[in-house]
């Protein structure tokens, strides 16, 4: 998701420095071009040669080293960085920063950086709190800086509190939703859906389908990594709740009837992902249904259709995408579902074609609208994702 993308990673004085070499191997991972930046107290913990082996790149560290090819190294870097990275930063590094100081290669490089910046406290929780390093804090918030705040737990000082640096997971999220995509959905209301819902039978039981939530997820970030404002209507998954989005967490069609209808006006997209359940028990049991030697017949009722109703009330210039998991049949029952239901496009997929089913990390979508079908081949969800919404953006 980073290919291309020049990512400058500072690295200062801390124990959490070993932490910085897996937040290296997964931007790496990601195809980013990573420079690393120490500063002199932070090769006292990791030597500049394992950042080097990592990255691919010379990590710098002296300013004035006289190996560079360019007489000006600091700018030639700043000139080509797409975003700045500091993990982990120190409270000396941070007061530097909030001040405009700039005394060695990497506040003198940053200092000269035009792109988007973050900075990952770490320390012991009493400078942490410090009310001079809070300060300093808001002062880099103010100046447009990401912060991407700590982590509470046991520090290598032995302390509890706040101050480990934030996960390199977490670290790596926040640069991809920066650097990876353009921005060309800023300004935009997007409303996803997501996963399955579970319909009630007593206090022990429930109907539920097989989806994972994992494609309604991947467009929620990619549309949220485009600039959108996103509202993620999840059902019940193993995934981990995405940043920079409001979640809402529902369980039953209802809810999720409940939590889209409410919010669906103030949309300018709305991609409804979520295998909804169809049917629901007809009464909830108060106690645990107890099994005997007879046959159990479980009387059902319909759920509300939320796609047709979103169809039946769509405000002007709002664009409505569902989706059509199939098992046969898929382009005529797809197409049959954009007319009934007043669809703008329906992503279509047949779930026994393989890479297409539930759980998976890729998917085969066919894109349907009134006057056109294209057939996406095997991709990521993430790619079918961005390459689903390339395809709303050139229709609204």
């Amino acid at each position: 998701m980073l290919k291309g993308k020049n990512i400058l990673l500072g690295v200062t004085g801390g124990i959490a420095c070993y932490k910085a070499c897996e937040l290296t191997s997964l931007l790496i991972k990601q195809h980013a071009n990573v420079q690393v930046i120490m500063t002199e107290n932070a090769t006292k913990f990791v030597s500049p040669i394992t950042f080097e082996q990592l990255s691919g790149n010379k990590a710098l560290v002296d300013t004035f080293d006289r190996n560079f090819q360019h007489n000006v190294e600091h700018i030639s870097v700043a000139d080509k960085t797409d975003m700045v990275i500091i993990a982990p930063a120190t409270a000396n590094v941070i007061a530097k920063l909030a001040n405009g100081l700039a005394d060695d290669m990497l506040t003198t490089t940053v200092l000269a950086c035009r792109c988007p910046k973050a900075i990952a406290p770490a320390m012991n929780t009493a400078m942490y709190e410090n009310p001079v390093t809070q300060d300093n804090i808001a002062k880099l918030d103010h100046y447009g800086w990401e912060i991407i705040e700590p982590e509470s737990g046991r520090l290598a000082c032995g302390a509890v509190g706040k101050g480990k640096l934030a996960d390199p997971q977490r670290i790596l999220e926040a640069v991809i939703h920066t650097a990876a995509s353009k921005k060309d959905m800023t300004g935009l209301n997007v409303l996803v859906t997501a996963g399955p819902t579970r319909e009630a039978l007593d206090p022990i039981r429930y109907l539920t389908n097989h989806s994972s939530g994992k494609m309604g997820y991947a467009i929620a970030k990619a549309a949220s990594n485009r600039g959108a404002n996103v509202t993620l209507v999840s059902g019940p998954t193993n995934l981990t709740k995405p940043s920079y989005m409001d979640v809402v967490d529902i369980e039953s069609a209802k809810d999720m009837y409940e939590a889209v209808s409410s919010r669906a006006d103030k949309m300018d997209i709305i991609i409804k992902a979520a295998a909804v359940a169809d049917y629901r028990p007809a009464t909830v049991a108060d106690n645990k249904i107890k099994k005997n030697d007879d046959d159990l017949s479980i009387p059902l009722e319909r759920t509300t259709d939320i796609l047709k109703t979103l169809g039946a009330d769509k405000k002007p210039g709002q664009f409505l995408c569902g989706f059509s998991m199939e098992t046969e049949n898929m382009l005529e029952n797809s197409k049959a579902k954009l007319t009934k239901k007043n669809l703008d496009m329906i992503a279509a997929n047949n779930v026994k074609v393989d890479g297409a089913g539930f759980g998976v990390d890729t998917n085969v979508l066919t894109l349907i609208t009134s006057d056109s079908c294209t057939e996406l081949p095997l991709m990521s969800k993430a790619q079918a994702a961005d390459a689903l919404l390339d395809e709303i953006l050139k229709r609204r």
